[in-house]
């Protein structure tokens, strides 16, 4: 095989990892995945709270994270919350009653990150974190370049 099929399958395997370990959650919880993606997105990234910055950050579709939204705030997991300068930014905020769900999902990263990073020093880390940091920047500069032609 060659390195670029290694390393696109090896980013397939990290993001099936990643969805086992949220499905565990779903099925505790009587959740969708994309559901526990929307919990998950919102614990883990403070200031990031509106549908578009799921859309986008996620990359996940804008009728299903609509839709999955409407279902959590049907189970009263989470709330619409109005921009106060600018109605038409909607604000998404976990309720209370999906800590359970928030716990377990934080059990779960850590899990995914031992998992990953099993056998790697902490320096080894490190290095990893600078030069995927690298590997991000380089992506967007292309993607942006692409969107430009």
């Amino acid at each position: 095989m060659t390195r670029t099929t290694d390393f696109l399958m090896n980013l397939r395997r990290i993001i099936k990892l990643h969805e086992t370990l949220l499905k565990n959650i779903c099925e505790e919880y009587g959740l969708t995945l994309i559901e526990a993606n929307i919990i998950s997105f919102l614990y883990n990234n403070p200031g990031l709270d509106t549908a578009r910055d799921i859309v986008e950050l996620r990359m996940l579709s804008k009728g299903n994270v609509s839709q999955a939204v409407e279902l959590l705030i049907q189970k009263s997991l989470l709330k619409r919350t109005p921009d106060r300068t600018d109605r038409r930014v909607i604000h998404l905020t976990l309720l209370p009653s999906s800590h359970p769900i928030t716990k377990a999902i934080e059990d779960s990263r850590i899990c995914f990150q031992e998992e990953l990073f099993s056998g790697f020093t902490s320096e080894e880390r490190q290095l990893y974190h600078q030069l995927n940091g690298k590997i991000i920047e380089n992506t967007k500069a292309a993607m942006k370049r692409r969107e430009l032609s």
